[in-house]
Order: C-alpha cells, then structure tokens, then sequence
C-alpha cells in the first residue's frame, strides 16, 4: 500500500512514520497517513507565512479567480475524493452519503468563490472621506472533524482564501487521507505555499495544540466537540488569535399537536439521521405532543424500517457504520442506559462491528443520559410533553445551542415560536438544512463566530479604517 504524502509548500512532504487510517465498515487498513512532528509544523507553518504576502497582494479579481480554480479542481476530482472518503469514514457512496458530500463541498466552494467584501465608505463630504477596508489576517490554521471531512475541509479553506489568507489544515487522525489527496489535488492550481496539510496520529505531536499555540497563526477555525474547542481557546489566547468555534449541539426538536405524523416522518428521519446522527447539527432529542406522540413514532419506525443499512461501498446501502470504536462505545452506553428506562420502538441492540442500526426510543425526559448527552450517533430519545411551554423549556435546558426545529401545518404559529428557541439556527418542518448563504453558528457552549455567507467570510479579516 502506497502511503499518502502531506503538501507542503506545494511539494511532497515525506515523514519518518505513517500511522494506519481504518475503513470502519471492514476493519481494514483504508490507507497510511503521514505522522508529522511538530517541525513538520513549523515547516508549514513558515511556507504559509512565506506565501502570504505574494497571495493577500493580489486583487479581488485575482483571488475570485484562484478560487474558481480550486472549486473546478475539486469538482473534476469529486469521485476520486467520494471513494476515500466512503472508505475512511464509513458513510455510503449513495443517498446523503459521500457523493453528496462531495457535491455539497463543491456548491459550498462555488458560492464561497462567489462573494466579495467591497470598501464601504463611512464618511465622504467636507470633513474627509472615512473608508472601511477588510484585510486579511496572515497565516489560517484549519483543524476539521472526521464526520465530515472534505465538506468542512471546504467551509475552513476557500473563505480563508478567498480573503488572501494562507492555510496550514490539520485533519482528524481518524479521516485524514480525503484532505490529503484533496490538498495535493488542490496546489496543482494554487501557488507553493497557500494552501498545506499536516497529518499526525495525535499520539506522536499533538498538532492541534501546538497549531492553537503557534505564534505565527493568526487565526483558528476549528469543528468538533466542546471539550477540544475550550482546550483551543485556552491555548489561543497567549497569541490573540482570532477564533471560529463550531462545536457541539444536542439540537432539539418540538412537534406540534397539528402536524400530520405520516408527512413528517421522512423530514423527522432525516433531521436526526442524517450521516448516522454523526452531524453537528443532527436532531438529537425530539418533543413530540401527547396528541400525536404515538402516531409520530408509528410513522418514524414504518420509514426508519426500510433503510438499508450496510458497508459504505455497497451502492445499496443508505446508511453505514458508526465511524470509530470510541464513539460506537459511546452510542452503545447510552442506548443500554436508555433501554432501561424507555421503550424501545426500533433497534437498540449494537449490530457487528462498528454497525449499530438506527434507534428510536420512547418513554425519555430530561435528565436521561441520551436525551442530555450529545449521542452523536444513530439513536434518538422521543420525548413525550402535553404542555408546550415545559417543551420549549425542555428544549432550552442544554449548555448547546446549534440549532432547533419546529414542526407545525400552521408556519406562521411556527415562526412565532422560532425566536424563543436558544440556538444559532432555527428549522420549520425540516432541521439542519444549512446553506451557503445563510450565517451559520451556535449559541452559548455551541460556538463562537459563523461560517457561510459575508458575515462568515468576514470572520477571516481585520477592519481597518482609513481617514483621509
């Protein structure tokens, strides 16, 4: 097997060792990724730092027109990259799968592309003309998840660039081989030095800590869990760094007593089921009126019955394995937990492997492991409420907040009720349908800043205000 290279600046970077990156459908090796050190680091880091004044000099023209590159790149190479990403992270080729992935990534790239931050002119009469320009920041340091790793490769890279940064990207152990392909894919458009990828099994240099220390990054955009993300913070503050967190969510959704449970089923599925429930902005917990609790859950296990669970790579399959043993453990726990003190209405037993069948389990409250734990995984608690203001308190009771969704027939009763909800993005009848040009973030423990649109490529500058 052929090891994967790390790109720094714009040429192969050989390591003393490789680690094993596993395919979580068979257990075999998916591929051998790199294991810097951390003068592996420092080696990016200081080629980033060399490229950047060359890159952010360029005109808006310029850097729209490097990006249509990358985005061409990346959709040319959108099955080669799909393929690794089935085979290192689990999720089926077809459906909301890799492809789908991969197709997202390259929408996400385009629209990024698309956007500009022109000079906006505070002041202009006989007192002076006052001018507000954005410039880029410096060197960006990217460290993105395993659930989803090229789309969020994309949501950290092409908004860094589009605003003349450079990047130094650090995937998860987990998932590294997509980013890695994809990065050398991406320097045959783009100029040693602007965009570079390190790779380490954590055990040997913890990257990620010494990236958020670094003195010559600017910035760090980070996904994953609240716990890292605080570790991140602590470490970026000695250096100021600017900071976008995207963290954990335990998102919940309220179902009104006049829905119609057999045309939301599909919507409800797919809101907490999407990637497994391996998704940030997943429906985790689901308060359902006493009206129509039992009907909603019939109409959830009838369509939840019929998908096909099974090995990435199978063109069959709709759904995969849980991606690694420590969070199939996790899932595990809190179902075991759950069975005791809930119903069962669909699976709840762990199948071979890291497969785990979806699950949905009724009977829950607040203060039950599944329903306060971020699960992150195939398996939701039903959570059954007559009043709705206990639900809505319910839904608020979280340290979390991504997002939340409301499911009505009356939408104007709906939007009433969005604001009330204490997360970054609200749903009706659907949930985590994020977009490119929407802003996209958390409140409260689920984040700092936003990503998407011109208020997320904001985030990867500097003001300055010009007086003249």
């Amino acid at each position: 097997m052929t090891p994967f290279d790390m790109t720094i600046n714009g040429a192969p970077a050989a390591t003393a060792a490789h680690f094993n990156v596993l395919n979580p459908s068979t257990g075999e090796v998916a591929g051998q990724a790199p294991n810097a050190s951390l003068a592996d680091l420092d080696a990016a880091v200081t080629a980033a730092a060399a490229a950047f004044p060359a890159w952010s000099s360029q005109s808006d023209a310029e850097l729209q027109a490097a990006c249509d590159a990358v985005t061409a790149k990346l959709n040319a190479h959108a099955e080669e990259l799909a393929q690794i990403v089935t085979a290192e992270q689990g999720k089926p080729l077809n459906g909301l799968g890799s492809r789908w992935e991969l197709g997202a990534a390259g929408a996400w790239a385009a629209h990024t592309t698309s956007l500009n931050l022109p000079v906006k002119v505070l002041q202009d009469n006989d007192e002076g003309r006052v001018e507000q320009h954005r410039r880029p920041l410096g060197v960006v340091g990217s460290i993105t998840p395993w659930n989803f790793p090229v789309m969020i490769a994309v949501w950290h890279v092409l908004p860094a660039l589009r605003t003349g940064n450079t990047v130094v990207i650090k995937p998860s152990p987990l998932t590294p081989l997509s980013t890695l392909r994809m990065v050398k894919l991406l320097n045959e458009v783009l100029p040693p030095g602007v965009l570079n990828v390190v790779t380490s099994d954590d055990q040997l240099s913890n990257l990620g800590a010494a990236m958020a220390a670094h003195q010559d990054i600017r910035k760090i955009v980070f996904t994953g869990s609240c716990a890292t993300g605080q570790k991140v913070m602590a470490s970026a503050a000695e250096t100021v760094k600017r900071l976008t967190l995207e963290m954990s969510g335990n998102d919940a959704g309220i179902v009104l007593p006049d829905v119609d449970p057999d045309a939301i089923a599909e919507g409800l599925f797919w809101g907490a089921f999407i990637n497994n429930g391996q998704t940030c902005a997943a429906m985790k917990r689901l308060y359902v009126h006493a009206d129509v609790h039992d009907a909603v859950c019939d109409a959830l296990v009838a369509f939840a019955a019929n998908i096909p669970v099974g090995d990435g790579l199978d063109e069959q399959a709709i759904l995969g394995p849980i991606q690694n043993r420590m969070q199939f453990d996790k899932v595990a726990r809190l179902v075991a937990d759950a069975r005791e003190r809930g119903q069962v209405l669909l699976g709840g037993e762990p199948g071979e492997g890291l497969f785990f069948p979806p699950t949905l389990i009724a009977g829950l409250n607040n203060g039950d492991p599944l329903v306060d734990e971020e699960q992150f995984g195939p398996a939701l608690p039903i959570i059954k409420y007559t009043d709705l203001e206990d639900a809505i308190q319910a839904a608020n009771d979280s340290p979390n907040g991504l997002g939340g969704s409301i499911w009505s027939s009356n939408i104007e009763a709906a939007r009433a009720l969005a604001p009330r909800l204490e997360c970054g993005s609200v749903w009706i009848n659907k949930h985590g349908a994020i977009q490119p040009n929407a802003p996209f973030g958390g409140m409260k423990s689920s984040g700092i800043g936003v990503e998407f649109a011109d208020e997320g490529l904001a985030e990867y500058t500097d003001i300055q205000v010009v007086f003249s």
